[in-house]
C-alpha cells in the first residue's frame, strides 16, 4: 500500500489459511505480516502438530501484490494442488499440503476508506490541515497491523515523531522502540550495531554483543535515513525482513526475531533504485505502506497550532506555575505563517525557543523573531533607536513567460543564493557561525551552500569552526 495522503482509500492484503482436521473441523488463521512460517517447532507462526511435518517446514511470503510459498528443505515436501514444489505462486482457493495436513489458502483484500480525522492531534503529532488529518486516519488503520512502513519527506517534517506514534498505537506499544540513524554510524560498524557480533569476530570484539534487532525483539525498530545504507548491507537487511532472523557478525547460528520495521528517508527511493544505489527487492519489501509527510510550507494553517503546542510542551518555556511565554502577537504569527520553513517543524521549534529567550513579556513580538522571518534587519534588538532596514527581494526578473511554479522556483533560488552568500561573506566562510545566525541546522545550511557552489565539496577543505 502506498499513499501520499491525498488518496481517499487504501487496500490492505492479508493471508488467510483454513486448516481442515481429520474430524472435519475447520480452524481459520489470518495473518497481517508478510512472512508466515509453518512447521512443528513452537516458534513458527502456524504450529502444525503432525509427525510428517518438519520443524521448519515452509514459509508463505508476499512479493508485491503476490503471495508465494517456499519449502524450507522439509523431509516430506510441500505440495500445492498436489504438485510438489520448491517455490510456487499462490492463488486464492489453492490447497497446500504439508505432511498429512491440508490447508486452504486465500487472499483477503480489504479496501479501506480513509476519511480525514476530526482530531487535531494524534499522540505527539499536531495538525488540523486536511493532509495531516488524513495522516491521522492512515496511522489509525495501519498501526494495529504488523506491516512495514516507509516514511518519506523533507528533513524536519517529523518522521521520527510519526514512527513513534505508529508504535504507540500498535500492539507493541509496551515493548521496546529503538531508533537507528543509518547515516550517523560508520558503514563498517552498521552490521555489528544492527545484528550484533560474536566474541573474536573482529579486532576489539572482546565479548559477544546483542545487536539492535535482538534488543528490539517484540517491539519496533526505526531505521532513519535508510537511503544511506551501503549496498553490501542491504541484502542482510532484506534477509532479516524476509526470514525474520538474523546472524551476528562472526556467528553461524540464526537468531529468530519478531521486530516491526519502520524506515525513513528524505530521498526518493525510486530514484535511488534507478541509480543503482538501492536494491529494488529491498525497496519493494520495505514499501508495504509508504507515507509522504508534507512540508510545513504546504500546511501553513497548522503553524498557529504547532506554536501553541511548542510553547506548552517545551521545557524552555516552563515555570513552576505554568508557561513563561503565553502566546505570540498577531503580527509575529503572520510572519511565522508567511515564512517558507526550509527546516520544517524542527526549524519552527528552534525559532520559537529562540524567540522566547528574547521575549520580555508574556507574548512573542515581531522583533523577537529572526530577521529572515520578521522581514526586517533590526540594528539593535531592544530599545533600538536606529531605523530598521527592510529586507528587499533579490533583483531578479519575474519570468512571466514561464509557469507560476517555474518562475517562483527561479526567484526563490536567487533569494537563497544571495542570502547564503551574504552570511558566508559576513562570517568569512565560517559555516557554523553563518548557520547560527540563520538559525538553520548546520548540515542543512551546508547542503544549501553546496547546492549553489558557495563552499567546497567533501574532497576539499572548508572553513568550519
Amino acid at each position: 500500500m502506498s499513499t501520499d495522503l491525498l488518496s481517499t482509500a487504501v487496500t490492505l492484503r492479508r493471508c488467510k489459511l483454513l486448516r481442515v482436521a481429520v474430524d472435519g473441523s475447520v480452524a481459520e488463521y489470518i495473518f497481517d505480516q508478510h512472512r508466515v512460517t509453518l512447521g512443528s517447532n513452537d516458534d513458527n507462526d502456524l504450529v502444525i502438530d503432525d509427525d510428517q511435518v518438519s520443524a521448519d517446514h515452509a514459509r508463505i511470503f508476499q512479493d508485491g501484490d503476490d503471495f508465494l510459498v517456499e519449502d524450507l528443505g522439509s523431509t516430506n515436501g510441500t505440495y500445492v494442488n498436489n504438485v510438489r514444489i520448491r517455490v510456487a505462486y499462490l492463488k486464492s482457493g489453492c490447497s497446500i499440503r504439508l505432511g498429512s495436513t491440508q490447508l486452504r489458502f486465500s487472499i483477503l483484500s480489504q479496501r479501506v476508506e480513509i476519511m480525514p480525522s476530526q482530531r487535531q492531534s494524534l499522540g505527539p503529532i499536531v495538525g488540523k490541515s486536511e493532509r495531516m488529518r488524513r495522516l491521522f486516519g492512515v496511522i489509525e488503520k495501519i498501526a494495529p497491523t504488523a506491516v512495514t512502513v516507509v516514511l518519506e519527506g523533507e528533513t524536519g517534517t517529523g518522521k521520527e515523531v510519526v514512527a513513534r506514534t505508529v508504535h504507540q498505537y500498535s500492539s507493541r506499544a509496551n515493548k521496546t522502540f529503538i531508533v537507528f540513524d543509518c547515516g550517523a554510524v560508520q558503514q563498517n560498524l552498521i552490521e555489528s550495531e544492527l545484528f550484533g557480533h560474536e566474541k573474536g569476530s573482529f579486532t576489539g570484539a572482546l565479548a559477544g554483543r546483542q545487536g539492535l534487532f535482538e534488543m528490539a525483539h517484540g517491539g519496533t525498530i526505526f531505521l532513519d535515513e535508510i537511503g544511506e545504507l551501503a549496498l553490501d548491507l542491504q541484502p542482510k537487511l532484506l534477509r532479516a525482513l524476509e526470514q525474520r532472523e538474523i546472524r551476528r557478525v562472526g556467528g553461524n547460528r540464526p537468531i529468530k526475531i519478531d521486530v516491526r520495521i519502520i524506515a525513513a528517508t528524505n530521498r526518493k527511493l525510486e530514484d535511488e533504485v534507478a541509480a543503482g544505489r538501492f536494491r529494488e527487492d529491498l525497496f519493494y519489501r520495505l514499501s508495504v505502506v509508504r507515507l509522504t509527510l508534507p512540508p510545513l510550507r504546504e500546511r501553513r494553517e497548522d503553524v498557529p497550532l504547532l506554536v501553541r503546542h511548542i510553547l506548552k510542551t517545551g521545557s524552555f518555556n516552563r515555570l513552576a506555575d505554568g508557561q513563561r511565554v503565553k502566546g505570540v502577537a498577531t503580527d509575529a504569527l503572520e510572519g511565522l505563517m508567511r515564512y517558507e520553513w526550509p527546516g520544517n517543524v524542527r526549524e519552527l521549534a528552534n525559532v520559537v525557543e529562540r524567540a522566547c529567550s528574547f521575549a520580555d513579556g508574556e507574548f512573542v513580538q515581531l522583533e523577537d523573531l529572526p530577521d529572515r522571518i520578521a522581514g526586517v534587519r533590526v540594528s539593535q534588538r531592544k530599545g533600538a533607536k536606529q531605523a530598521t532596514e527592510p529586507l528587499r527581494a533579490p533583483a531578479t526578473p519575474v519570468h512571466a513567460d514561464r509557469t507560476f511554479k517555474l518562475a517562483k522556483e527561479s526567484w526563490l533560488a536567487t533569494f537563497e543564493r544571495e542570502y547564503l552568500d551574504t552570511l558566508l561573506t559576513k562570517h568569512s566562510g565560517n559555516l557554523s557561525q553563518a548557520a547560527r545566525e540563520a538559525d538553520v541546522d548546520r548540515k542543512h545550511f551546508r547542503r544549501l551552500a553546496r547546492k549553489y557552489d558557495l563552499v567546497a565539496g567533501p574532497e576539499k577543505s572548508e572553513t568550519d569552526d
